[in-house]
């Protein structure tokens, strides 16, 4: 397929009217999307606000009491709502206040001497001589004892808090 005066003025047509690259490509007829995507930037052609999406919804990532979180269907935000929504929600949810673990006095087991019963959390640089892992007890089902678990697992909600209050300072 060669990109005559006639295709790429169609091209340049039907990108004007608002066609995605799939679509132009189809009307085109012999022609790839990529081909196309290459030929609008060949040509210099303007990039396009994307249009919004047919069903005027977007994705929105919920979390859910057990902290882990899953995607759903709500409608656009508007702008008088985008500043307010995060922090009323927020506010009206009650949150379990953080425990603060004391961290344990590692044992520094190396790895020769780990077992399925030890905390396998790493202590230091692998490329170093005293290179170890924690060695305490693990929680059930974890690789990791109470406090690394506490460490390597935070839910979402908790992470989020936590960036906030970091950018804050």
């Amino acid at each position: 397929m060669s990109w005559t005066e006639e295709r790429v003025t169609r091209l340049t047509k039907l990108w004007s009217e608002g066609l995605s690259a799939s679509q132009v490509a189809a009307e085109l007829g012999g022609v790839t999307r990529n081909a196309v995507i290459g030929k609008i930037h060949r040509l210099g052609l303007s990039g396009r606000d994307k249009p919004a999406s047919k069903s005027g919804t977007r994705q929105k990532r919920t979390v859910r009491a057990n902290g882990y979180s899953r995607v759903s269907r709500s409608t656009p935000r508007t702008a008088k709502s985008h500043g307010t929504e995060n922090s009323s929600r927020t506010s009206a949810r009650n949150f379990e206040p953080v425990v603060d673990l004391v961290a344990p006095e590692p044992l520094r087991i190396k790895l020769v001497n780990l077992t399925e019963s030890t905390c396998k959390w790493p202590l230091g640089d692998p490329q170093e001589a005293d290179f170890s892992f924690c060695g305490h007890s693990i929680k059930t089902d974890t690789p990791y004892c109470e406090y690394h678990c506490k460490l390597a697992y935070q839910p979402i909600t908790e992470r989020r808090r936590v960036r906030r209050t970091d950018a804050r300072n």
